[in-house]
């Protein structure tokens, strides 16, 4: 029984002998890697300090081995078991390993940390990171353009051509809807009074709205996606443009046209770089092109949709006197479609990739690009084809000062602290697009923005009030003038339109459901007269009297009796409420939005030609030759003297400025690093819309006194514009940063 004891005890201590022996020559191979790699990477990193160990320095009496340890002239005591690990398997003297100096060094050499302690980012100078990222970033964009060109141009490409295609569309509808609805708007909610200047307001409202929601969003793109911000973007602004077809308030409409604008502000710079990341450096140029034509399909599609509905005032309904939904109502609702279309097409859209790489999420961003390779691959029939990358570089991030708020805090507080914090990020990103080398490109990009939307918004955007004052001085010249007249009972159910009355005299006579237009009586008197149901626009009693005058069902109020009019013993019994619109056979209407229509479907010939010579001609030639000719072509709108000759001269216009439309947006997408790609378009898209306001504020004061300020204005922003834009740098063959 003791024998048998015995034996197993000495088997156990056997067992546990030769297991701390194995741990012990273990514990030494782990020193000797370990060694190994700490020193490679001193030798790599800190090579610097060799040449003044070779030299002798004093500082270091006993210099370093190769290998990190001591050099071979070491006396035998000091490879003692400090050095070599002790007999005690759970002790190991750390200084071999720790990068400690030779003795006689009081501190410890730079470059050297402890094992598996990462190197931090307070060890390194800002600037070595920086480059040390610039360096990511610049092996990063090469590899992603092989990756590119691995997963191929195909099925995914177009299906995201044709989801983003309908939010640029939308874009393109809600910068022409305002100029389009304003003289119905105007009428229909009695608020503008024929005031050029507030016109120029609300045609304005909505570019307000889009400056401040380009740059918003676009720096809200780089922070936490492509994808999600266009999505919440074109949300606000299918939901404030469907509501806003329904107030009947001015200043309501207003408030929902500024924050439908600040939706779709988002929109163009979000769209651009949003399909640039999923482009190979050879189709970037021409597919983003193809996608700039989907921007003026939205714009013939808001001229056909105003000339097949707005002219048609019949096409309406009203719930009292009070509320009332005429048909330019139902054109801003059909108006809304194209972007409830692209808001659930995004939905089924993966984000962006290469955002996901620029933020460090790998995982999220290599499965997308295998859905992209292998839905291409699906489309050509090749199933089988195996998505080959495996690692793709991640740009390393810089450590940032965040400031955190407390969990206690208030949801408000919260979402007050988290606002201001997403802010400060956007402006911070910003800033960044003024540094070198950025800081040349971003400001002459800003000077090309602003002059061509200057011009070309000043003259599209209120070319219908142009054409309107041309059709409104033809129409001046064909009033008919009435003087003296005196007429006795009778009874006026008919319409007058374009009329002058002047010392009339009107006697028990009748006026029963009637429509007066554009009719003025001056100096006249109605006495015992009778009015039922009538509707005037544009009409006006002038110093005129009413004597024991009966009004039922009509909108004759103050607005209409000026200049001294005069009321004695009258009685008005359920007045109409509002304005009134009632032109039913108007005929400028349908001339005003055909002229529009014909001016957009123009611009298609230039998309076509620019699309397909964009990477053949280069971005820069086009963009400066084509502002430069269409500058030429708007000198000539001066001597344009009928409407024929304004109308082709628009077209000509139209034409021209759409290629250098094209290939800004195509600089602009490729001269910005992916970081700040939505920022640096979202600033440049604001100083379009601003100038889109100072255009449609000056076009605007100024189209009904005269039109060559602002042609001439134009023209010359737009050829000086086409020379600076000559001056930014070939970006054709870029990969995307």
């Amino acid at each position: 029984m003791d024998d048998s004891y015995d034996n197993r005890t000495s088997l156990v201590k056997g067992a546990k002998d030769i297991a701390k022996e194995a741990k012990r020559h273990a514990l030494k191979k782990v020193n000797k890697v370990v060694d190994s790699a700490t020193d490679e990477y001193s030798q790599r990193k800190y090579n610097r300090f060799q040449n003044e160990l070779d030299e002798g320095d004093d500082f270091f009496h006993n210099p370093d081995r190769q290998d990190g340890g001591y050099n071979d002239n070491d006396q035998a005591s000091d490879a003692s078991d400090a050095t070599e690990g002790h007999d005690d398997e759970d002790e190991i003297y750390e200084g071999e390993y720790q990068g400690i100096p030779a003795a006689g060094d009081g501190r410890a050499r730079e470059g050297h940390v402890a094992l598996g302690q990462p190197v931090t980012d307070s060890l390194r100078e800002r600037k070595e990171l920086e480059q040390e990222r610039q360096a990511d970033e610049e092996e990063l964009a090469q590899q992603y353009e092989l990756i590119i060109q691995e997963c191929g141009h195909g099925r995914f490409q177009w299906q995201l051509f044709l989801v983003l295609g309908l939010a640029l569309m939308s874009d393109g509808v809600e910068v022409f809807v305002v100029g389009f609805v304003l003289p119905s708007a105007e009428t229909d909610m009695c608020a503008l009074g024929g005031s050029s200047s507030r016109s120029g307001w609300l045609g304005s409202i909505v570019y307000l709205g889009m400056m401040v929601g380009a740059f918003f969003w676009g720096g809200m793109s780089d922070k936490v996606g492509r994808r999600q911000c266009l999505l919440i973007c074109m949300c606000v602004n299918g939901f404030f443009a469907f509501l806003s077809s329904f107030v009947q308030g001015y200043g309501i409409f207003l408030l929902c046209r500024v924050i439908a604008g600040f939706g779709t502000g988002g929109v163009v710079p979000i769209v651009f770089s949003y399909f640039a990341e999923v482009l190979s450096r050879e189709k970037r140029g021409e597919h983003l092109s193809w996608l700039c034509m989907f921007w003026m399909i939205g714009e013939i599609y808001a001229s056909a949709m105003a000339w097949a509905i707005i002219p048609h005032y019949g096409w309406s309904f009203s719930m009292g006197s009070a509320y009332q939904f005429h048909s330019w109502r139902v054109f801003v609702v059909v108006c809304a479609l194209p972007c409830v279309c692209a808001v659930v097409a995004l939905t089924f859209m993966p984000e962006s990739p290469r955002f996901y790489l620029e933020v460090g999420k790998h995982d999220e961003a290599w499965m997308i690009l295998k859905q992209i390779h292998d839905t291409n691959m699906r489309a050509r029939g090749q199933p089988e084809k195996v998505f080959t990358v495996n690692r793709i570089k991640i740009p390393k991030h810089l450590d940032e000062l965040v400031e955190m708020k407390s969990e206690s805090g208030n949801p408000v507080s919260k979402a007050l602290f988290r606002m201001r914090t997403e802010l400060r990020g956007i402006w911070v990103n910003f800033m960044k697009c003024f540094d070198y080398p950025l800081k040349d490109n971003t400001i002459r990009l800003a000077v090309v923005w602003f002059t061509l939307s200057f011009g070309y918004y000043g003259l599209s955007v209120w070319f219908p009030d142009v054409i309107k004052h041309l059709q409104a001085d033809d129409y001046a010249s064909k009033v008919k003038t009435h003087s003296n007249e005196l007429i006795e009972d009778f009874t006026f159910n008919f319409t007058l339109e374009n009329q002058i009355h002047t010392n009339g005299v009107f006697i028990n006579d009748r006026f029963i459901s009637m429509k007066l237009k554009s009719v003025t009586f001056i100096n006249s008197t109605f006495t015992n007269c009778y009015f039922d149901d009538v509707t005037s626009v544009g009409s006006y009693f002038r110093n005129c009297s009413f004597i024991e005058a009966f009004f039922y069902n009509t909108d004759i109020d103050d607005s209409k009796l000026i200049d001294g009019t005069e009321l004695i013993n009258c009685v008005f019994h359920h007045n109409k409420t509002g304005c009134q619109m009632t032109f039913d056979d108007d005929y400028s209407a349908y001339w005003v939005y055909f002229i529009n229509f014909l001016g957009t479907l123009a611009v298609l010939p230039g998309n076509i030609v620019s699309a397909l010579l964009m990477d053949k001609i280069g971005r820069l030639s086009m963009l400066g030759g084509s502002m430069v000719l269409s500058g030429i072509s708007c000198f000539f709108l001066w001597f344009g003297t009928s409407e024929s000759m304004m109308i082709f001269m628009l077209c000509l216009y139209n034409g021209l400025s759409i290629s250098a439309w094209n290939s800004l947006d195509v600089v602009t997408t490729e001269s910005f690093p992916t970081d700040r790609r939505g920022t640096g378009f979202g600033f440049c898209n604001a100083l379009c819309k601003l100038a889109a306001v100072l255009g449609n504020l000056i076009f605007g004061s100024l189209v009904g006194i005269t039109k060559a300020i602002p042609i001439l204005l134009a023209s010359s922003v737009l050829v000086c514009g086409g020379l600076v834009g000559l001056r930014l740098p070939d970006t054709r063959a870029n990969v995307l940063m």
